[in-house]
């Protein structure tokens, strides 16, 4: 009944109001891709991102809520080894530019920016961005060597706007490193624990990145299963 339900809901909004993909732009092409007792998930078509409903995006309030909620810390060695998995990946391009200072960008930071610290310990000239921890917009005026998002990149409402910035962000040459988990297919989707975080809202794929990554001139690699790497040409 719910998928029925959606079905029809979705067919009055097309017809009355054109539905644009969040990333890629696409009109109206997304169709139903899940349903659960909270939320329903689209996914374009073109770019292959799933997301949520429109109708079903939390107010900044309710994001702010959940994100104070974590207890991240500089001192802790769990969430240290954590972020090795963006940063092990970055380490030869980091060594490749020894004999010049790196500028880098942690954006999305949370409120202890231990991501940027660590990279800070291998040479890289760092700034911090997060729309509600270190809202400097400043830092978005400049370009980077390497810009990092991770565990964020799930949280933009309209990861076109992000996703544009960060082109503007990285010169030609430097690396976008991103961390999520991405979505696999439909049937583990389904049972998916990620999906179940509330401020949850833009599930990338494989297909979604190289997507972005032959429209925008990227060499995309995937050095973990959480882990994206986006060179740019």
């Amino acid at each position: 009944m719910r998928t029925i339900t959606f079905f029809f809901f979705s067919l009055f909004i097309i017809v009355h109001f054109p539905m644009f993909c969040p990333l890629c732009q696409s009109v109206n092409a997304s169709s139903h891709y899940h349903s659960d007792k909270k939320r329903d998930y689209l996914q374009c078509n073109h770019c292959k991102l799933v997301y949520i409903s429109p109708e079903f995006l939390p107010s900044k309030e309710v994001e702010k809520q959940e994100y104070d909620l974590h207890e991240n810390s500089f001192e802790d060695k769990g969430y240290r080894k954590f972020l090795r998995k963006v940063l092990t990946p970055l380490t030869p391009f980091i060594e490749s530019a020894k004999d010049s200072e790196l500028a880098g960008l942690d954006f999305g930071c949370g409120p202890a920016p231990v991501l940027a610290s660590m990279l800070e310990e291998e040479g890289v000239r760092m700034n911090i961005y997060d729309p509600f921890y270190a809202n400097n917009l400043s830092v978005l005026e400049q370009t980077y060597d390497v810009v990092t998002c991770t565990e964020a990149i799930e949280h933009f409402h309209v990861p076109h706007e992000e996703w544009a910035l960060f082109n503007k962000l990285v010169v030609s040459g430097g690396v976008l490193a991103i961390m999520t988990k991405r979505v696999l297919d439909k049937a583990r989707f389904a049972n998916w624990h990620y999906k179940n975080d509330i401020t949850h809202v833009s599930f990338f794929s494989e297909a979604t990145f190289h997507y972005l990554a032959q429209r925008d001139g990227y060499e995309v690699s995937f050095p973990a299963n959480d882990v994206v790497l986006m060179k740019k040409r």
